[in-house]
């Protein structure tokens, strides 16, 4: 199969696209500069150079593919508006270029505030919808794109996708701790957030990949959610600082703009998942990775 994938050299895509070579698959990766489509080239796939923002091209690439894997994403906080209008543009290219051709549309999604208070699962539906929605309500648009001859298949991640040489939120967290001299949790620290570590993560997308009919939606979890606190705990333990509460109205201050998601819960089930893809997480878990030194001040130099 071909397949063209977005986000392939970044942490989970580059994952992927290692689980995806190794299966057979011919694949080309958005590459937004030299450096990047170095990464890609080295690898095994084609790069192909553009950006999000580059809507010919995506288009291109995806209508002589057979497949589209969209992980890439905007990560501006700063402006995230502006993120989830570039993931609706894009979003809207991918289904114009792949209506009618009944193949397979995975894109990367979350489990942020889809049930507040309560543990998400597969069958809750986002809540966001419409381009002014968080990430451009990218979710709701593609699974109702399903009846223009496409497979949508949200990939729901987990807040934490862990491993060695992670750059992503349990990173950012330890360089604030290493930075301030404090590994901080909100109020309490009652809080849950998933986890799963990127391999498990690579490996369902390819499961995903080969039956996007069983489900629109699948979670990227092997760990229901582990409590702020004991996250923050680990993490003062991995870089050597103190643990302490910081209170609600001082995470701006201390967090930055990570705080406005360390504070909410963001737990999520993979019951369904799991016996619907024969999905069984195998990899370390995040206090494992955290314990085994992958975010202590030597790894992060």
């Amino acid at each position: 199969m071909r397949v063209f994938v977005t986000g392939a050299s970044g942490w989970i895509g580059s994952a992927v696209v290692a689980e995806l070579l190794g299966t057979g698959h011919q694949v080309s990766g958005l590459a937004r500069s030299a450096r990047s489509a170095e990464r890609v080239r080295a690898a095994g796939a084609e790069p192909v150079i553009g950006s999000l923002d580059d809507l010919a091209v995506l288009h291109a690439a995806a209508t002589s593919a057979d497949a589209v894997i969209h992980l890439g994403f905007k990560h501006d906080f700063s402006d995230f508006a502006a993120s989830g209008a570039t993931e609706r543009a894009a979003m809207e290219t991918f289904i114009d270029a792949l209506e009618g051709t009944g193949n397979p549309l995975l894109f990367a999604s979350g489990i942020a505030l889809i049930t507040p208070g309560r543990v998400a699962t597969e069958d809750d539906a986002s809540p966001y919808s419409g381009p002014d929605a968080p990430r451009g309500g990218a979710e709701t648009l593609a699974i109702a794109a399903a009846e223009r001859g496409i497979r949508p298949v949200a990939l729901r991640f987990a807040p934490t996708v862990h491993g060695a040489g992670d750059h992503g939120f349990a990173a950012v967290l330890a360089g604030i701790a290493r930075q301030t001299g404090v590994a901080g949790y909100v109020g309490e620290g009652t809080n849950r957030w998933a986890a799963v570590h990127r391999s498990d993560a690579a490996r369902l997308v390819l499961l995903a990949l080969a039956d996007p009919d069983a489900a629109r939606v699948v979670h990227a979890v092997a760990e229901e959610g582990n409590a702020t606190r004991r996250i923050a705990e680990a993490i003062g333990a991995a870089v050597g600082v103190p643990t302490a509460s910081i209170d609600p109205d001082d995470v701006e201050a201390h967090f930055g703009w990570i705080g406005r998601f360390f504070g909410i819960d963001m737990s999520a089930s993979s019951d369904l998942t799991r016996a619907r893809f024969d999905w069984d997480p195998t990899g370390p878990t995040l206090f494992e990775d955290l314990a085994a030194g992958h975010y202590s001040a030597d790894a992060a130099a």
